[in-house]
Formats: C-alpha cells, structure tokens, sequence
C-alpha cells in the first residue's frame, strides 16, 4: 500500500468541483456518471471514518476493546456491510464488524493482495476504492480505507466494506453519446472476410415488403426499436405499450401485411428524435448497405427512434453507432 503525495479533500478540489458544473450543462456519460456518485458517498463517508480511526487509535493494542469500539461506530458508518482494522501489512488485527455484531473466523486475514490494498491511499489518509468482484459473495463491492495514525505514525487502516446493491444511486441515469463509434469485431471474421460471398436469404428476395411492413410499425404502431437480422431473415421488435418484452418477427411473417392488425394503431410519439418522415429513407438505405456488395454487406441493423441512433453490423463483423441523420449523409460509396 503506498501513500500519494498531499493533494486537496474531495470538497476543496477544483477539478471534482468542475464535474458538478459539467453536470449542470450537459449529460453525463456512464464514466461521469460514476465519478460523481463516487464523490457523493466519499463526501459521506471521510468525515465519520476519520473519527471512528482516531478511537480505532486509541485500542489498537487490544483487540477486545477495538471491536468494541467498531461495534458502538458501526451505525454511523451509512450503508456498510463490515468493518475491520489491519495493519500496514494488510493483516487484519480484529474480526469484522457486521450489523449483528462480531462475525468470526477473520481475525489474522490477509488482505495485502486485494484490489483497494494495490490503490494508493491519499496523504490526507482516506480512500474509496474502485469497485470490485467480493470473494465470498462473489458481488460487485468497494472498500474505503481510513489511515490511522498514532503520534503521526501510520499504525495501519481501518477498513469499510459496501455491497453495492445496498448504495443509494445520487446521479441520473447516463444518455449513451450522441455521436457516431465504430467498434471491431472478432479478428478471425476480420480475416476471412475476401473468402465469403453473400448468400440471399429468404429476407433479401421480399426485402422491399419486409421493410414496408417494419416501415408501417414503427411509423404507425408504436414500434420504438427495431432490429432487423438481415443473414436470418428475422426482426426483432419493442413496442411503446408493452416496452419489457420483446417480439421476433420471422420471415412468414415479414412477409405478410396482415402482421399489422397484431399490432394496435399508435401516434408517433412526438419526443422521438428521429422525426416520422426519416424512417422510409433510412429503411431504403439499410436496404442498400445489404444488397449493393457481395463481399461487404449488411447483417443485422436497428433502429430507436428515441435515441435517435442507427446500428449497424457488417460482415466483416465491424459495428457502426451513429446518429440518424450522420447515416442519411452517407451514401453506398462511402461504405463499399
């Protein structure tokens, strides 16, 4: 375990302060999103820790006596599942501390070779550790470390484990980003990809009725997402009025109109991004990336008109995120 130089407190530090701002202005992303939760519960925690630490300090030549003191703490730690002291070896020198009091059976643990142990603890003494997988419950859990200090010397830490399930969330939900990513596939395909040639199926010879029909879903339905397997001549389908549960289309019945009467009749709902009058264009498009080359061609592809944005998987197996209206600039030349 090593010890940072000094920096600033979570509360005094420009740079957490700047992501409060950005989260006024503009939608996090999943990375932001969990930086400011980890602010929030380290801005919880620090304060409370330090305290128990320095009556830690004062018991840490007797085991008996520093669980009884982590047992009287245990309820102004929020949302924790255990606590322990260990030595700067990673030793823990007591058992752990739960809800109902002592749990045995860890007193001497090592636990030198745990992820938080390989972080560095701040020199202001307290630390959140990334997440990680626990090794009995096998559960996505993190541990904050408080240093404790006897006379300025570092005696070792005191330790505080979190289930995340029982973690209050403080951030919104992340928006996926808005523009376009491109994602490689498996490199065996990559490769092999001049040794293959498309071969029709069933849905490419009723392509054009097949996206007629997804066309009257999604414009008049209440189809929401719609992802089309192309290879497998089937389509797969979430609607507004039952959005948990998904629908396969097969090609029986991609190729027939009368599919729709299953379907009730549904506005298009006016928050979506991608408008009403852009769903044709971007069906004849798909419809083109799947029919223009042999070699490289079109697989599977989806559609979400709240997102706005347009999927797209190749037979080279590389994918394509991007917003509607980037894809409708892109003509076949600039894919083939």
């Amino acid at each position: 375990m090593q010890v940072d130089a000094p920096i600033e407190p979570h509360r005094n530090n420009p740079h957490l302060r700047r992501y409060s701002e950005i989260e006024e202005q503009m939608k996090v992303s999943w990375k932001d999103s969990i930086y400011l939760q980890r602010e929030e519960l380290a801005r919880k925690l620090h304060e409370p820790l330090a305290q128990l630490a320095a009556r830690c300090a004062a018991t840490w030549e007797d085991r008996a006596q520093m669980e009884a003191v982590l047992q009287q703490g245990f309820a102004d730690i929020p949302h924790c599942t255990f606590l322990y002291c260990m030595g700067t070896d990673g030793i823990q020198i007591c058992d752990n501390i739960g809800k109902a009091g002592v749990v045995p059976g860890h007193f001497e643990r090592d636990r030198s070779q745990r992820p938080y142990m390989m972080e560095a603890v701040p020199a202001w003494g307290f630390l959140l550790s990334d997440a990680y997988i626990s090794i009995r419950q096998h559960r996505p859990s993190l541990t904050a470390l408080q240093i404790v200090r006897i006379d300025g010397v570092t005696k070792g830490y005191l330790g505080a484990d979190f289930d995340l399930r029982n973690l209050p969330v403080t951030a919104e939900l992340y928006d996926e980003p808005g523009y376009w990513r491109q994602v490689k596939g498996d490199p065996a395909i990559r490769s092999a990809v001049f040794q293959q040639c498309r071969v029709d199926s069933p849905l490419d010879g009723n392509i054009a009725q097949a996206l007629s029909i997804l066309e009257e879903l999604l414009e008049h339905r209440g189809v929401f997402q719609c992802q089309i397997h192309f290879s497998s001549s089937q389509a797969t389908l979430w609607t507004m009025d039952d959005p948990f549960r998904y629908r396969i289309l097969d090609h029986e019945a991609l190729s027939d109109p009368d599919i729709c009467l299953v379907f009730p009749l549904h506005p298009y709902p006016h928050n979506a991004i991608i408008p009403e009058d852009k769903i044709q264009p971007i069906l004849k498009t798909l419809q083109a990336l799947r029919l223009t080359d042999a070699t490289f061609y079109l697989r599977t592809a989806s559609i979400n008109i709240f997102n706005g944005m347009i999927s797209l998987t190749f037979s080279c197996d590389g994918s394509h995120y991007m917003p509607y209206d980037e894809f409708l600039l892109k003509d076949t030349a600039f894919w083939f």
